[in-house]
């Protein structure tokens, strides 16, 4: 059918099952917005008009995390989409499947620098699975078909597509596939039997065996399939901060998560573990702190659908190449078919694990003077439902999260991983609203996070879409404050933010409701307010600036060598 790459584009979108797109126009992406306004008034689509290119992105990036689709976003050629890089690089980093669609300048200018002339290919290449930009209309269908495919099969990331603005302005005879091959897209791998059986063995084997989930369990939806291996071994569960809720967290087999802030005794039980079953986990630094001394004592069996990241940090003696849902599976089974014990059975190290547990349960909260952010975190756990939705920015408040705050369901815990990108916490709680209109969305930042994109308070306002962001306020960027504590004798440098802005007056600017406590019964009272109001709630939290986040791992060192203050 005859029609013009813009019409085309945004058909192909509504075919791929397209409902929402989170963007902010400009010159070089008019012929698409044009079309796209039928769709808003069609009904088939929501546009949510962001103020930060960055943010549309991270908006995108929480939708996709909270609902399991491929979240959109759109920007406008040059300085839009270098705008939206960092959310790009976010979502690469973290395995978000997004399409980001921007505008680019005309086929016949580009390369002469012309006016909004970005080479964003080029830019991105190196943070998404795969880039397009189509030469003519007639492409589009399959461009659109090919971007949702690779930003969604094996191992999830981002897809960009670079649209010229005379390729959206030409007509051309276009077709719709129903199906598209992608060269060298590989669906996902069943593992092989061979391996799994050794795994199997080799946990059968084990006398202090320990399963670390990473975030590649929630992506592969395979929360039950591990939780049934792990009752079926009687084996602890660990998780990395990306694995957060793949495991309910108060299950009694569940840890926590390891790492530079990993619980106490998820990491006593790591770094003691005689087996180790790694699944959907890329072994970060941030992790398994160094790399030579992790696992020394234990064999690792390694399950990713990435193969690059087989061997790439950690040596895997058992490796498994395939989808982490039917790996658990698999294993699960020949686990079954294998045993001679009676399954269930505790052994001698479920009972020290246990005792791990009770020897680090009064370490994480101290009762003291004053409002701790700590008990700010289980409070909140306490208060809230057991699916609401938990976004984060990255420093202090992301760690207190993480160590403090149950996750009991997957996709319910929302964080910047890899990038640790501050400021993604706001924009993240906007996109996984719209996902789940349905579920309450906290996003729990601190001031220096959410400052970087606190314009879009605006938009969630504007655009009816109301959350609650609570802000463990200590006027300072504390998590660099921490570190010149504790590693630079307090030699403090560019961390003082000076008590500015006023949050409450902030909020109430947007035409949000802006509310400051300065106890815990005041928390509670402004939380329970906020959850029953329409509109987005801002609790500001002053906490004081020496609070630090422990435990905590110095850089470079062992998961052993934990200090606590």
């Amino acid at each position: 059918m005859l029609m013009s790459g813009a019409r085309a584009l945004v058909e192909a979108l509504r075919r791929e099952g397209v409902q929402v797109i989170f963007g902010i126009p400009g010159g070089a992406t008019l012929p698409i917005h044009d079309v796209l306004r039928e769709a808003v008034e069609e009904g088939w689509l929501r546009y949510v008009l962001g103020r930060h290119e960055q943010c549309v992105a991270h908006m995108a990036d929480g939708y996709a995390r909270a609902s399991g689709r491929v979240g959109v976003c759109t920007a406008t050629s040059g300085p839009g989409a270098t705008n939206l890089v960092t959310g790009i690089a976010n979502a690469y980093m973290d395995s978000s499947p997004i399409v980001a669609i921007t505008g680019q300048v005309p086929r016949s200018m580009i390369g002469r620098d012309a006016f909004q002339e970005a080479d964003i290919v080029g830019i991105a290449t190196p943070i998404t699975k795969y880039t397009f930009q189509p030469r003519s209309a007639s492409e589009m269908p399959y461009v659109v078909k090919a971007a949702f495919q690779i930003a969604s099969t094996g191992r999830p990331g981002p897809v960009l597509i670079d649209v010229p603005r005379d390729v959206q302005t030409e007509e051309a005879d276009v077709e719709f596939p129903e199906r598209v091959e992608v060269r060298g897209l590989k669906p996902p791998r069943s593992p092989h039997p061979l391996q799994v059986k050794k795994a199997a063995e080799l946990l059968l084997s084990a006398e202090q065996p320990v399963i670390i989930a990473g975030g590649g369990v929630i992506l592969s939806g395979a929360s039950r399939e591990l939780v049934e291996l792990a009752e079926l071994l009687m084996v602890p569960v660990v998780t990395t901060l990306m694995g957060k809720g793949a495991i309910p967290e108060d299950h009694p087999l569940c840890l926590g998560m390891i790492g530079m802030h990993g619980r106490g005794e998820a990491n006593a039980a790591i770094t003691k573990a005689d087996v180790i079953l790694a699944v959907g986990t890329r072994f970060s630094d941030r992790s398994v702190g160094r790399f030579d001394t992790f696992a020394q004592r234990a064999k690792v069996i390694h399950v990713d659908i990435d193969p690059a990241e087989i061997g790439k940090n950690v040596r895997a003696d058992v490796p498994i190449v395939a989808d982490a849902k039917a790996a658990l599976a698999a294993i699960r089974d020949a686990v079954a078919s294998m045993m001679t014990r009676r399954p269930g059975e505790e052994s001698p190290w479920l009972r020290r694990v246990r005792e791990l547990k009770e020897q680090f349960k009064d370490r994480y909260v101290a009762e003291a003077p004053g409002i701790k952010p700590a008990k700010i975190v289980k409070l909140l756990r306490k208060l809230l439902p057991p699916d609401a939705i938990l976004t984060t920015g990255v420093g202090q408040n992301q760690m207190w999260a993480a160590i403090n705050f149950e996750v009991y369901q997957p996709r319910t815990f929302i964080t910047s991983g890899g990038l640790g990108t501050m400021g993604f916490g706001l924009p993240a709680a906007i996109g996984a609203k719209v996902a789940r209109p349905d579920k309450v969305v906290v996003d729990l930042d601190g001031d220096g996070s959410f400052l970087m994109t606190e314009q879009d308070l605006a938009t969630s306002v504007a655009e009816g879409i109301p959350i609650v962001a609570v802000i463990l306020n200590n006027s300072s960027l504390g998590m660099v404050r921490q570190w010149q504590d504790l590693m630079f004798g307090r030699r403090f440098m560019a961390v003082d933010l000076k008590r500015t802005p006023d949050f409450v007056k902030l909020a109430e600017a947007y035409g949000a409701h802006g509310v400051r406590v300065g106890s815990y019964e005041e928390f509670e009272s402004a939380l329970r307010e906020a959850m029953s109001m329409d509109v987005t709630t801002v609790i500001d939290v002053p906490i004081d600036p020496d609070e630090k986040v422990f435990p905590m791992v110095f850089p470079g060192r062992d998961l052993s060598e934990v200090t606590w203050g």
